[in-house]
């Protein structure tokens, strides 16, 4: 006699098709409720919030963009607008249903991300398992007392390194370290693993040394942000515990970025971002440098942009392109994936390229997210910013065309221009060329990280449809 096995209990296929169904049902559910809930005006309610959205979005962009009255006016826009929203709706009286409706399309959203992540199966998994390699017997880690407000010795790292069997090498703080040729002395001296206690920047100096004599490397969230150690799934709140990969370690590869010839484990900003690191005040006072200067940089709309080209397609007068290795999860600033790198091995290069020509177009992102006409997401094996643009002479920011060619070895327009790279301020003379070598780095991290998670899919409604329809699956049946 044949087993009988009910939809959902067992079979993952069958299971991410219910929730499907249930997807569509309770998405479908809550604009029903919410329409008929509203009575007649409540397209002009859903609406209205639109154009609360959008005159938000005008307000910061005033905000950022400009001085004097029209920033006063931002700022009030930007606060008023939703709570004006709120207010309509709280009057007008459809807040219990608009709750309703929230709490239908939350049963959506997590019935379809979960269908997704079933269907796509255990292939995803944000990091490989890593294979173990006997303990270093001679691993030289380089330790930048200062990093991270000093998160060096507050964690004591360098007695537990020590205890550990490895050798500490402290940068000084009171001169200008050359990094490199700290890393390249400790190979030369026989380490057979480097590592570093530090910022970003200081991690890809010493990634590409260890990677150049493929050596494993060794990365201590001691920096500020540690976007790299985020991204392997090690503890930024206690840097300690990856020091436990010199006793319980496992070791995979991962990609390293370059940047005309410099590496980067995490991004490259080119445009108004890097031009706002390059001040000396903004490592003492981020924001409040970055509000006072941005109305310099952007000038309504009318800044300075560059153009870019990635693997043969053109992004014509750029206000602020990200390039980062491996592309991130999501674009969506509001989304929690936005900070995650799904992989690290893909061996492509992210990119996000953003222009805004105005008022009108900053309302159109807010509403319309990352399918803006001024926001362009796309992957690339070879990113190549050629310059500042001529003019910002408006042009439709999606529209990629064809990059202009020239004869081999002829440079583009001379001159240079500011970028970051994994934050540290740099200036680059132009073309900058940002590339990506596939799996060049080792890394070793503990066999037990408490920050790997599987990243979530990205949400994709025309699929969760084809898998709410598709047949059940052979093991399924009545």
């Amino acid at each position: 006699m044949g087993t009988v096995t009910v939809n959902g209990s067992g079979d993952p296929t069958d299971q991410a098709r219910l929730l499907a169904r249930w997807a569509l049902g309770t998405a479908l559910a809550a604009v029903v409720l919410l329409l008929s809930g509203l009575g007649g005006g409540g397209v002009l309610v859903l609406l209205g919030a639109l154009v609360g959205l959008a005159c938000s979005a005008v307000g910061i962009w005033w905000f950022l963009a400009h001085r004097g009255p029209l920033r006063v006016a931002g700022a009030l826009l930007a606060i008023g607008a939703p709570i004006a929203v709120l207010v309509v709706y709280v009057v007008w009286g459809p807040w219990l249903t608009a709750l309703l409706a929230l709490a239908l399309w939350s049963v959506a959203l997590v019935c379809a991300r979960t269908s997704l992540r079933l269907i796509r199966g255990p292939r995803a998994k944000a990091l490989p398992r890593g294979e173990r390699r006997p303990r270093p017997r001679r691993a030289v880690l380089i330790m930048n007392p200062k990093s991270g407000g000093g998160k060096v010795a507050r964690f004591k790292l360098v007695e537990r390194a020590e205890r550990l069997g490895a050798r500490v090498v402290l940068i000084d703080p009171s001169v200008e370290a050359d990094v490199d040729a700290i890393a390249r002395q400790a190979v030369a001296d026989g380490a057979d693993l480097l590592g570093v206690a530090g910022g970003d920047g200081t991690q890809a100096l010493v990634a590409a040394v260890a990677a150049e004599h493929d050596l494993p490397f060794l990365v201590i969230s001691a920096g500020t942000r540690n976007h790299f150690a985020l991204d392997l799934g090690l503890d930024r709140t206690d840097p300690s515990t990856c020091l436990d990969a010199l006793v319980d370690g496992e070791e995979f590869r991962v990609d390293l970025g370059s940047v005309s010839g410099r590496p980067f484990v995490n991004t490259v900003s080119f445009g108004v971002y890097a031009d706002v690191v390059q001040l000396p005040e903004y490592r003492d006072a981020k924001a409040g440098t970055a509000v006072e200067v941005l109305p310099d940089l952007l000038q309504g709309g009318g800044g300075d942009r560059l153009d870019a080209t990635a693997d043969g397609l053109a992004l014509p007068a750029q206000q602020a392109l990200l390039v980062s290795n491996n592309p991130y999860a999501t674009a969506d600033p509001l989304s929690a994936a936005a900070a995650r790198r799904p992989r690290l091995d893909g061996g492509e290069l992210g990119v996000i390229a953003i222009r805004v020509d105005g008022a009108a177009q900053a309302a159109e992102m807010a509403v319309r997210g990352t399918q803006a006409s001024g926001l362009n997401v796309l992957t690339a094996s070879r990113v190549e910013v050629t310059g500042k643009a001529a003019a910002p002479v408006p042009v439709p920011a999606s529209a990629f065309v064809p990059a202009p060619t020239r004869p081999p070895g002829v440079p583009g327009q001379p001159g240079t221009i500011s970028v970051a790279v994994d934050g540290e301020a740099l200036t680059l003379p132009t073309p900058v060329v940002c590339t990506v070598r596939p799996r060049a780095l080792r890394v070793l991290v503990p066999r037990h990280r408490p920050g790997v998670i599987e990243p979530q899919p990205p949400l994709d409604w025309r699929r969760v449809t084809e898998i709410a329809f598709q047949p059940p699956s052979r093991r399924s049946r009545s």
